[in-house]
């Protein structure tokens, strides 16, 4: 028996933990997939929004303008990368420059401290923009950061106190007698007095579990190339073209590795699960992106691939209490990342509706910072290395990854269990090889830290084997 229940251990559901981990309450996250943020909160533009795009009175505009002032500290606290790096919304036309003086007078009217710039002093900023930019908006407070690093520290701080986190566990119906909810999983049944539905692209299955008013959430998806980091100057801000009816467009942008996003494309797909990428389609956003760069390097694209949005037909988040102590996060799509803390804060207060919330003495709102050897002076490398020799031995040539940064991103609460699960929180197998160098490397720490055969190493998750059978005899 649990005070909360959390569905899903996205970016939403991982917030939505930690903060409900500063009260006494005995709170368990379920989780369908082998880790963590392994769903949007894992594909997605890692951007930060400034507030100044949805619409002036949509929960949107509301907890988006909320979530950007919070993620400083949330970050800080958390030793998670984030860069303030600004956005630029680009026309290129009279048609763009209309659409934009709107856009510019609901950014005005939610509070984001925007500017239209002209193109001269566009160019003086961003250099690489295309030479058809006639204005932009300039946001200053918008950021990028590392999503994947994110969830894995909000859920590894919300476990440092006290949550539970159970993986592989996909919920298959609800139920509720009284004011108790009995959640059914592939693996058994738990019961607790509230429920949140973090479910993302499922959570119209989980809604209508338990609700009379049935949902649907369509699953939008966007596909995206990565171009390496290399060192000749290119894009420092967030390119944003401006935004259609099917969202914010196709963006170039930096991440907080030095890599760079071209994408995402936006289209309706009937499944869940289609997380494919297809010639047509990426060529298209090659096409679309010119219209922000003359130039792309593509010579140093080194990966493509797309990631699925949560729409709702309202066009907003939608956060309701349809079952009295069932919370919805339905529709969560962008700018979902940038509005997470203050989507947190909003579950606290719905869940205070329903139970008493005391705070805890001795609740801590940090992590362990992580290891991050090459950032480090040469001095203090070489201290930590004489402490433990196994960070003197790279892994991962392309990330400049070390055996001690593998094996401690193992043993943390909300640790990895999956040559994935190692790439999202500490780097081997983002670079230019894709892993060709670094996986098997990474498989053997894997085996040798968990106790495990390398046939058993899953990739991502279950049945996602790299090894089938041994090929030769033993040694």
């Amino acid at each position: 028996m649990y005070d909360i229940i959390i569905i899903g251990a996205g970016v939403i559901g991982a917030t939505i933990a930690r903060n409900l981990s500063r009260y006494d309450v005995k709170v368990l996250v379920l989780e369908k997939n082998s880790d963590v943020g392994d769903e949007t909160s894992c594909a997605n533009s890692a951007i930060v929004h400034s507030g100044y795009d949805p619409h002036p009175g949509t929960l949107k505009a509301e907890l988006n303008m909320a979530g950007n002032r919070m993620f400083a500290k949330e970050c800080e606290e958390l030793d998670v990368e984030l860069k303030n790096i600004g956005s630029l919304t680009v026309a290129t036309n009279k048609e763009e420059e209309d659409m934009l003086d709107k856009l510019y007078v609901d950014g005005m009217t939610n509070g984001a401290p925007i500017e239209i710039i002209s193109a001269e002093r566009l160019r003086e900023m961003e250099p690489f923009v295309t030479k058809k930019a006639t204005k932009a908006i300039w946001a200053p407070t918008a950021g990028i950061v590392n999503p994947f690093e994110l969830v894995v520290a909000l859920m590894e701080n919300a476990m440092d106190n006290g949550v539970e986190l159970k993986l592989e566990e996909k919920v298959t119906g609800i139920a509720k007698d009284g004011d108790v909810f009995k959640v059914e999983t592939e693996k058994g049944a738990y019961q607790a007095g509230v429920v949140i539905n973090c479910a993302g692209v499922n959570s119209g299955v989980i809604n209508n579990y338990i609700n009379e008013k049935k949902e649907l959430i369509r699953p939008r998806k966007g596909e995206y190339y990565v171009l390496d980091h290399f060192p000749a100057p290119y894009v420092t801000h967030t390119l944003f073209s401006v935004p259609s009816s099917k969202g914010k467009g196709v963006l170039v942008s930096p991440t907080t590795h030095g890599n760079y996003l071209i994408g995402p494309s936006s289209e309706f797909v009937e499944s869940e699960d289609d997380k494919g990428t297809d010639g047509t389609t990426l060529d298209n956003v090659i096409k679309e992106a010119y219209r922000l760069v003359d130039e792309i390097p593509m010579q140093y694209v080194i990966r493509e691939f797309s990631g699925l949005r949560a729409y709702h037909d309202s066009g907003d988040f939608v956060i309701n209490s349809p079952v009295p102590g069932f919370i919805n996060m339905l529709g969560i799509q962008s700018p979902g990342l940038a509005s997470s803390p203050a989507i947190g804060e909003k579950a606290i207060g719905m869940v205070r509706d329903v139970i008493e919330l005391r705070e805890k003495k001795d609740w801590n709102p940090r992590r362990r910072p992580l290891y991050r050897v090459n950032t480090l002076p040469v001095e203090e490398r070489q201290a930590l290395i004489a402490t433990n020799p196994d960070f003197g031995q790279m892994v991962c040539r392309c990330e400049q990854v070390t055996k001690g940064e593998v094996i401690d991103c193992i043993h943390r609460n909300c640790g990895a269990r999956t040559v994935k699960g190692v790439k999202k929180r500490v780097r081997p197998g983002f670079g230019k090889c894709q892993g060709g160098f670094c996986e098997p490397l990474i498989m053997k720490i894997l085996c040798d830290e968990l106790g495990k055969q390398p046939v058993d190493v899953n990739y991502s998750n279950r049945g996602s084997y790299i090894l089938k059978e041994k090929t030769k005899g033993e040694k």
